[in-house]
């Protein structure tokens, strides 16, 4: 039996006297919680299920109805420490992971370049090694996932991508909550993708099959998704009974599509390609035109920063917009991945229809 939480949320917004934007979740009846996450890595969704990741959702939503809709208080991280190495700049990851770590208690710690050089001023098993010692785990946005590979091989704490040049796991935990808020269920939805075949379109494309979800993206010549994240991704379509489409269209990737999907098209480290990147990318910015094929539903997302050539303002500021709520859930589903990492802690909420 279905219970509508917008009833509930509704109930403790008037004891509590908050105002608040309720989302639709779906929930069903609550079930024991048999996944187990604690001490592992999560270096790409590739290696994670369908039902892992949606047991981190889950866990996603309950942290941010009991903390941000009720008001508790939840030190669940207390005692614990997180090391954050940020080879790359950030505004979403760092924040969020900052504020979500020391919400539940913990303390978080923040390594620049100039504070850690990876594999420069010290290798990356010595790194890892102390790391260990001193902290309960470390988040790292670097270069190249090759770096999170040998820290997660050589480290003894859980290892978190914050993004690599190959993927951005959080980002999309992030994309898939606020989905979930909108349409109540992520199954069936058809998400299109315009855009770079870079680090989010290669953890979507290890993800969306696992949820029912189809994909249908569209990248320029010579700038495709990797050929081995390709192979798996059609692998998980067949497996799961979805579509996955690869094409140089744009609007043949947003026909139909019920979540419209861009990200920058010039990454950190590629500056110097911007002249030949805007050129090859002339077509493929997101408008009211793009919007006319998709579905009557549609939505979009950006994981931001945004420029203007990616999406015009009238479908970056439309109602239709989920950008910004799918910015503050970058600190929900970073806090969950944490709790569930590190601890034992099981949601309350009950668990959402997927």
């Amino acid at each position: 039996m279905l219970f509508n939480l917008r009833i509930l949320l509704n109930n403790a917004a008037f004891r509590n006297g908050h105002n608040f934007v309720v989302r639709n979740f779906r929930c069903g009846q609550p079930l024991q919680n048999k996944v187990q996450l604690k001490g592992r890595d999560l270096l790409t969704l590739k290696n994670f299920t369908g039902e892992e990741i949606k047991y981190m959702l889950w866990l996603s939503a309950d942290l941010k109805f009991r903390i941000k809709q009720k008001g508790e208080y939840l030190p669940l991280l207390q005692g614990k420490s997180l090391g954050m190495i940020f080879e790359k700049r950030s505004t979403r990851t760092r924040l969020s992971t900052e504020t979500g770590f020391a919400l539940l208690g913990g303390h978080p710690c923040f390594l620049t370049t100039q504070d850690i050089h990876l594999g420069v001023n010290e290798s990356l098993t010595d790194t890892a090694r102390v790391l260990s010692s001193m902290t309960d785990a470390v988040l790292a946005r670097v270069y190249k996932q090759s770096d999170l590979d040998t820290l997660a091989k050589e480290a003894s704490i859980p290892i978190i991508n914050g993004l690599s040049d190959l993927y951005h796991p959080i980002q999309i935990l992030a994309d898939y909550l606020t989905l979930q808020e909108h349409y109540g269920s992520l199954k069936g939805l058809t998400l299109s993708w315009i855009g770079d075949g870079n680090n989010i379109l290669h953890s979507i494309m290890m993800s969306a099959a696992k949820f029912g979800m189809h994909l249908q993206a569209a990248t320029p010549k010579g700038y495709e998704p990797d050929p081995s994240v390709t192979k798996l991704a059609e692998q998980y379509a067949k497996e799961n009974g979805t579509k996955l489409l690869l094409t140089n269209d744009p609007l043949e990737a947003a026909q139909g599509g019920n979540v419209l999907i861009t990200d920058t098209w010039i990454s950190m480290g590629q500056e110097e390609e911007k002249k030949k990147r805007l050129q090859a990318f002339q077509g493929y910015q997101v408008t009211m035109k793009t919007a006319k094929v998709a579905a009557s539903d549609w939505t979009f997302l950006h994981c931001l920063p945004r420029k203007p050539e990616e999406v015009d303002d009238e479908v970056f500021y439309s109602p239709q917009s989920l950008v910004f709520p799918e910015a503050e859930n970058r600190k929900w589903t970073i806090m969950a991945v944490m709790v569930s990492l590190l601890t034992d802690y099981s949601p309350q909420l009950q668990k959402l229809k997927f």
